[in-house]
């Protein structure tokens, strides 16, 4: 685990409830001085992203309640912007804008990227910048895949604020259509 995810998340009442379960001392390493990393985006981190085609998104409201989505477009359409910002295009859906009013009062959001196929999970936390398409038009259009026949109402970009994979332990093996195609096609 990066030193950056591990800041974030091992809130004090984390680690209480780590030392209470036996398991503080393994995972106190990740916060010792000379570990690093998980704050900027490497060329592992991207190849994986451009691979997805969907992720879990959770916003948080004001009242305090999460709300997890999830999100789905053409593979690869959340993009690298630089080693610390990803965006994407935010399509028209049902019109509901709760992950967008979500993010007026708090701009955090969580991110899961999924590889079922092969037991991978890839965890962001940020924060988000509403970019709206009249704003900039040349974001939207550097996001937007013209294959793709959705509407783009604005851009969400994200600042990474720390990444973590995760343990392949419970993660099922799943596979989409195109994923059992491609196997059959080896056999």
């Amino acid at each position: 685990m990066p030193r950056a995810y591990a800041e974030l998340t091992f809130t004090p009442n984390v680690r209480a409830i780590q030392e209470e379960q036996g398991s503080a001392a393994s995972y106190a390493k990740f916060l010792a001085p000379e570990v690093s990393g998980g704050d900027a985006i490497t060329s592992r981190e991207a190849e994986f992203i451009a691979e997805r085609d969907g992720f879990y998104q959770a916003t948080v409201s004001e009242t305090g309640w999460p709300y997890v989505q999830f999100r789905g477009g053409p593979r690869g359409f959340l993009k690298i912007l630089d080693a610390k910002r990803l965006a994407y295009a935010d399509f028209r859906g049902n019109r509901q804008y709760l992950s967008v009013g979500n993010l007026q009062s708090n701009d955090r959001i969580s991110l899961f990227l999924m590889d079922y196929p092969n037991r991978r999970r890839l965890k962001i936390l940020g924060t988000v910048e509403l970019v709206d398409i009249e704003d900039n038009p040349d974001l939207i259009a550097r996001l937007h895949d013209p294959e793709y026949q959705a509407v783009p109402e604005r851009a969400i970009v994200i600042t990474l604020a720390g990444f973590d994979w995760n343990c392949p332990q419970h993660i099922p093996q799943r596979y989409t259509l195109e994923e059992l195609g491609k196997l059959e096609l080896k056999q």
